[in-house]
């Protein structure tokens, strides 16, 4: 299983220690797309434009300069730089060892700026989104579309769990009969059900910490998966078919 997950649009800056090092990040093939994307965001935050190309106000202005800088800058392990309402439910710092490794081996963060990393993978935080177009590179969902379609080769035999919003996923298009995305939608008390939005973040997170401390990250068959999840969540599944992704969906009572 790879249980695949936005990154955090703030992020955490490391206090001390070295530079990003690209030969020593997960999916060592997409260095050379690494650097490019890097370079252009260096030049493009220290430019008069960069608040209108990278789509931020300028109360972001210290992380945009700070931008200029990401090859200079302490990195940390993604689990430390990615924060918010996601990473709170992981809570990556209460896992024990064996726990920890399995969350390192089946979680991927799709990044705009590195393609795609595991938790344990030392990066710099950085200001950058998958909605964003660069000079040279343009629109990066497309631009890592092609670059991280190699991962389906080397992921062949996953299911791969979808907690990613819409930008993120069409950064990396995963085989439809081997993927199953996670909705979330909350019982009302009249019975309807209503799509649930930001919080859906943290629903997302809470299966993918369940998945893991349950030992459950094994599991490459939709149906498993789906019968898992009910010992904690009412759910539904649409199973997945050649062509169109399965949907898991979490209903999550409300109050």
């Amino acid at each position: 299983m790879k249980i695949l997950l936005p990154p955090s649009e703030g992020k955490a800056a490391a206090v001390a220690g070295g530079p990003v090092e690209l030969g020593d990040l997960s999916f060592a093939f997409l260095s050379d797309a690494r650097e490019r994307v890097a370079d252009v965001l260096a030049e493009v935050s220290a430019s008069e434009g960069a608040f209108d190309v990278l789509k931020v106000g300028a109360s972001l202005g210290a992380e945009v300069e700070r931008n200029t800088r990401v090859w200079d800058e302490p990195a940390w392990e993604a689990w430390r730089v990615y924060t918010g309402v996601l990473f709170e439910a992981l809570d990556v710092g209460s896992l024990s060892a064996q726990e920890f490794e399995r969350a390192v081996e089946s979680i991927v963060v799709v990044s705009a700026l590195w393609g795609a990393v595991r938790l344990d993978d030392a990066i710099p935080a950085y200001r950058l989104s998958m909605g964003v177009k660069l000079p040279g590179v343009g629109s990066l969902a497309t631009f890592w579309k092609a670059e991280l379609g190699r991962l389906n080769e080397l992921m062949s035999d996953e299911l791969f769990v979808d907690c990613r919003s819409a930008a993120y996923a069409k950064a990396w298009v995963t085989p439809a009969v081997k993927t199953v995305q996670v909705r979330v939608e909350k019982l009302l008390a009249d019975g309807s059900r209503k799509v649930v939005s930001h919080m859906a973040k943290h629903y997302r997170w809470e299966l993918a910490r369940f998945l893991v401390t349950e030992n459950l990250t094994h599991i490459a068959e939709p149906r498993q998966l789906f019968d898992a999840v009910q010992r904690c969540w009412q759910a539904e599944l649409v199973e997945p078919t050649e062509k169109k992704p399965g949907v898991l969906t979490l209903i999550i009572p409300e109050g």
